[in-house]
């Protein structure tokens, strides 16, 4: 059986076979480097390793610059929210007319502060638990 592949108004759904999924291990991202780019290359393998642990994939593209609409749904945020940081400080912005836009690779950048803090918490948390000898 070979993947089934729906091509929705401006989205395409690739679902693959259990059988798929086992080649998927086998990929060999070295002899992949060989066919395409590196940095594509490196992006088709941690595709395939997530495929074949079962996980699913999203790809899209995404411009320069960004409203704060998509911004804050891409950072999971309200608007507001996302204003607030801006008008701290905490994320770079700029004008075009009246209108507030980001550049994407400030979004996702400022995306990964916020996981990395996120994790330091979690990480302190647990420490702490253990610490303390609470389990749960």
């Amino acid at each position: 059986m070979s993947a089934v592949v729906d091509r929705g108004v401006g989205k395409t759904t690739l679902t693959v076979t259990p059988e798929q999924m086992a080649q998927a291990e086998a990929v060999d991202p070295e002899g992949l480097q060989s066919l395409v780019p590196a940095e594509l290359a490196r992006i088709l393998s941690t595709v395939v390793q997530i495929v074949a642990d079962g996980g699913t994939v999203t790809i899209g593209a995404m411009p320069e610059e960004l409203t704060t609409t998509s911004a804050a749904d891409l950072l999971g945020v309200s608007r507001p929210t996302l204003m607030k940081l801006i008008r701290e400080g905490r994320i770079p912005a700029h004008k075009v007319g009246t209108h507030t836009r980001l550049g994407a690779s400030d979004v996702l950048a400022f995306k990964d502060r916020k996981r990395e803090q996120q994790r330091a918490a979690l990480q302190d948390l647990r420490d702490f638990e253990e610490s303390e000898g609470l389990e749960y």
